[in-house]
């Protein structure tokens, strides 16, 4: 298509636009003044569980395809205080989370969160990560009115989502004419960590001028402070190569293979042979500040217009540092002695060898995140009934989000510098045994407890600065009509035009590129004694790692990052081992371009849909075409040289940077079909089929590289994307039986099948010449692989009694399966099972509920370690529980808990608790609010 065409329907689309946000006032002119409508007290408004179930129960019924909804308690209050735990509750969706426990991203039906799509009263939501999948801890719960999980496909609805489309709702002051509000005050405590935090909510509504004005305003300002207990294996596990592995034949030990007989020879008993690289243990301190304000302005001016602008704006203000100890164990000959050998994992271990650079080192980790969020969403919508059979429908809106950390995060290690020897031992547990006695008759969990260490028995090591700044920009346009036929089977043709123009660009900033990371390491480095008082103090956390039984030190000494770069600025003038003077400007953060991309996405949809109905049945039939198209820009250079620093300690030289462009366009024809056949007024059987698309994660769109990972000693280079990658799409089929058994009540099972084609994943090749002398290199970038299979089955319950007391329950359950070639493999991100549980009771002033929602452990990334050795989250269950008591009409009060069960998220290799990938513990905390309404 020309640009000329392009430009023109893009003209006649906002002409269409603009008509109708302009027709409505002079249309209300001729119109004869609307009825009185019906006063506030003759209203009848169901709050609470109960209210919120029967909400939810009624837009499931009247739903044209396979639909889940939530709706808030009452106005400004959600049933949950994050918006992912809630919608958590519904079947076939999980959810993960971030720092503190707080959720963050959505999946649906088992399929990870770039399979999904959030939108906000059908508006694409920006986000400020890398990808689509938007982080659900920048919306408070407080700004919403309700959610659908649109499971099923439609014509009518955005594209985009293969798992679901999650539609949040905003109140309208029209839900519940005149003047009311409600303000709400908490305060919540975590029993592991001992911190506290506070928030304050409130959303005021009224409608005016004869009821045909109304406008709703919207204000949360919350404060906590979290903290998360984590461990981790950065380093990864080495692996020996195993040349009867085609996916292993080079294997990943850097510094030499395992080689527990010394003999210098990879033995065909030590193929495969696994031991740690690598492992840390700390904890993660975060202080969270959260604003959000919205408003709304509706104008009804007659029967058949109604003009809606709208705004919301967040914030998330929250800075993390995690105070870590590091230990890099990663074998080399005659490092390790003593070796124990189990099922193929080297379980235990000494080292004792004099070299410096042989010893167990022990560091202080320091490991800070900046996070600062801003998210917008505007608009307008204007819907006008233009005669009996026309309804014209028009949107404008604009959607941003912006994160700027670049060169604010830090990964920063000092390294102690005397003689020692160690144990290592894996134990089961999440985290190793480490027993680490120093010639002079220090011991390392002992002396740190006591402060028996300082500066002088550190060096200044590893100093790496980083963080990217990122802009996401969404300008939407949408007109859309209903032409109501009324002959026949035929009831109504929808039918309408999208446009979406959104622009992603990404600013890494850091130093690794430069080698400033090692600037004050290796031979290079510094007696942080000389640096003046860089270490402030000694303490030990609360609770710290209480539910993990190893030995290991449990005291942190703490150095503040700013104080530490200014100790280094101050150090300038030194004269280094190499003959030039230190000077910090060197080791500086700058911007990254390998890593840096822009990428512009244009998309023009149009849909038409013809809605069905008879006496028991009712149903549609559409088409949707999208047109994309995508221009990437990125950067890239050639490695001149790799400069050895020390062990495991390299800098590579780069040549300067040559721009990389890809432009790429498809097309996409997305037929779908639903049937709502009503069997009995209590019975309904909805059949669906549609063919569906989700687009790549917009990094993956962009051609970046990274050999980033040659400055730790492993020779990898990572392709970030490029543009010609095709979306996923997927043929589903969908069958839902809903019993309605009661008011309220229902009871469903459903069946769905998948076939995902042109599916993502990553290809890894090893030994592979990139034109740097003397290195082979590891090889890894995204591919679209053959295709995947998705099957499922959904089961729900809901029922509410008389007698106050209620019950949610629901099961998901998947198969899935993916294949890249002619290799089978599990299909990334897919939580074969997903259950929860959920009791209610409510009558008069008391009302009481507890849900349990768990996840099964799934594949999060595949062939770490070569094929079949896959990275799994292992299974979890949350717990909540909430009451409240209605003192008066406007007076409550509620008490909340999170996580009853303590429950830590783990990551394993494989299910094998030897070889342990992560453990974040989050703590049980508790809530106390009291909320006034007017």
């Amino acid at each position: 298509m020309s640009r000329r065409q392009t430009l023109r329907r893009t003209a006649l689309a906002s002409a269409g636009i603009a008509a109708l946000l302009t027709a409505g006032p002079v249309f209300a002119q001729a119109e004869t003044q609307p009825t009185a409508p019906e006063t506030a007290d003759s209203e009848v408004v169901i709050v609470g569980v109960r209210g919120s179930v029967a909400r939810a129960v009624k837009l499931k019924r009247d739903a044209t395809t396979v639909q889940d909804s939530i709706s808030a308690l009452e106005l400004g209050m959600f049933p949950d205080d994050n918006v992912a735990d809630s919608l958590s509750h519904i079947t076939g969706v999980s959810i993960s989370r971030t720092a503190g426990g707080e959720g963050q991203k959505v999946s649906v039906r088992g399929l990870g969160p770039e399979y999904t799509l959030s939108t906000f009263n059908g508006r694409i939501l920006a986000t400020d990560g890398a990808g689509r999948d938007f982080a659900y801890d920048v919306l408070p719960s407080d700004v919403i009115s309700g959610a659908d999980v649109i499971k099923g496909a439609e014509a009518a609805n955005t594209e985009g989502a293969i798992g679901g489309l999650i539609n949040l709702r905003s109140a309208s002051p029209f839900d519940k004419r005149g003047q009311h509000g409600i303000v709400r005050l908490e305060g919540d405590r975590n029993g592991m960590s001992e911190l506290d935090g506070k928030k304050l909510s409130g959303v005021y509504s009224t409608t005016f001028n004869n009821d045909t004005m109304g406008v709703l305003f919207g204000v949360v300002l919350e404060e906590r402070e979290d903290r998360t207990d984590v461990a981790g294996n950065d380093g990864g596990w080495t692996r020996n190569a195993d040349p009867t592995d085609e996916t292993w034949m080079w294997g990943n030990a850097w510094g030499g293979s395992i080689d527990p007989n010394d003999n210098g020879v990879l033995d065909e008993d030590e193929y495969g042979l696994i031991g740690p690289g690598q492992f840390r243990v700390g904890s993660i301190l975060e202080q969270k500040k959260r604003t959000a304000f919205t408003g709304k302005f509706e104008w009804r001016p007659a029967d058949n217009f109604r003009l809606t602008i709208d705004g919301l704006t967040t914030k998330l203000d929250s800075p993390q540092v995690g105070y870590q100890q590091s230990y890099y164990p990663l074998y080399a000959p005659g490092r390790w002695s003593n070796m124990v050998i189990e099922d193929g994992i080297v379980t235990a271990f000494d080292m004792n060898n004099p070299d410096p650079e042989m010893r167990m080192n022990p560091e202080l980790l320091n490991q800070t995140s900046y996070r600062v969020v801003e998210t917008d969403l505007f608009g307008v919508n204007a819907k006008w009934d233009l005669s009996e059979t026309l309804t014209l429908t028009g949107d404008l809106y604009r959607s941003t989000s912006k994160r700027h950390s670049g060169g604010q995060d830090s990964y920063v290690v000092l390294r102690m510098n005397q003689p020692n020897s160690a144990h290592i031992s894996l134990t089961g547990d999440r985290v190793p045994n480490v027993e680490v006695n120093f010639d002079d008759g220090r011991k390392l969990s002992a002396g740190l407890a006591s402060g028996a260490f300082s500066e002088e028995d550190f060096n200044t090591h590893y100093f790496s600065l980083a963080g990217d700044n990122i802009d996401d920009e969404i300008n939407g346009a949408s007109f859309a009509g209903t032409w109501y036929a009324g002959k026949g089977w035929f009831e109504n043709l929808q039918f309408g035009v999208n446009l979406t123009d959104r622009k992603k660009t990404r600013d890494l900033v850091n130093n690794g590129l430069t080698g400033g990371a090692d600037y004050y390491s290796g031979d290079n480095a510094i007696n942080v004694g000389d640096l003046g008082n860089v270490i402030s103090h000694s303490f030990t956390l609360p609770n710290f790692m209480s539910e993990v039984h190893s030995n290991f030190p449990r005291t942190f000494l703490a150095f503040d990052i700013q104080a530490y770069q200014d100790a280094l600025a101050d150090y300038d003038g030194h004269i280094r081992p190499d003959g030039d003077p230190y000077e910090y400007a060197a080791a500086a953060p700058v911007w990254n371009p390998l890593q840096s991309y822009r990428v512009t996405e244009k998309t023009w949809s149009g849909y038409v849909q013809a809605n069905l109905a008879a006496d028991r049945w009712t149903g549609n039939v559409g088409v949707r075409i999208v047109q994309t198209k995508t221009h990437a820009q990125a950067w890239t250079a050639e490695i001149l040289e790799i400069i050895e620093n020390g062990a495991f300690n390299y800098t590579a030289v780069y040549d300067d940077p040559s721009v990389v462009e890809q432009d790429n366009d498809y097309t996409y024809i997305l037929p779908s079909a639903n049937l709502n056949y009503r069997i009995t007024e209590q019975l309904r059987l909805r059949l669906g089929a549609a063919r569906t698309m989700a687009r790549p994660s917009v990094e993956m769109l962009a051609p970046t590289s990274t050999t980033e990972s040659v400055s730790w000693g492993e020779f990898t280079q990572v392709y970030g994307g490029n543009a010609e990658l095709k979306p996923y799409s997927a043929d589903q089929f969908d069958v839902s039986l809903e019993w309605y058994f009661g008011k309220n009540s229902i009871f469903n099972i459903a069946g769905f099948h998948k076939k995902i084609t042109d599916q993502i994943t990553s290809s890894w090749e090893t030994g592979v010449d990139i034109g740097v002398p003397g290195y082979l290199f590891n090889v890894s970038r995204p591919i679209n692989g053959d295709y995947a299979k998705v099957n499922g089955l959904e089961i729900g319950l809901q029922h509410f009694l008389e007698n106050g007391f209620g019950l949610r329950a629901q099961y998901t359950r998947n198969w899935s399966k993916s294949w890249v070639g002619d290799q089978e493999r599990p299909l990334e991100g897919i939580a074969p099972s997903v259950y929860s549980l959920g009791v209610f009771y409510e009558k008069g002033p008391v009302s009481l509920s507890l849900s349990a929602d768990h996840t099964d452990g799934f594949v999060t990334a595949t062939n770490v370690l070569g094929g079949g050795y896959n990275e799994e989250a292992d299974p979890i269950t949350w717990v909540t529980g909430h009451a409240s008591y209605k003192i008066t009409d406007r007076f409550d009060i509620t008490i909340e808990g999170q996580n009853l069960l303590d429950e830590a998220q783990t990551y394993s290799i494989n299910g094998n608790p030897l070889l342990p990938q992560g453990y974040y513990r989050y703590g049980r905390s508790f809530k106390i609010g009291a909320s006034y309404r007017f």
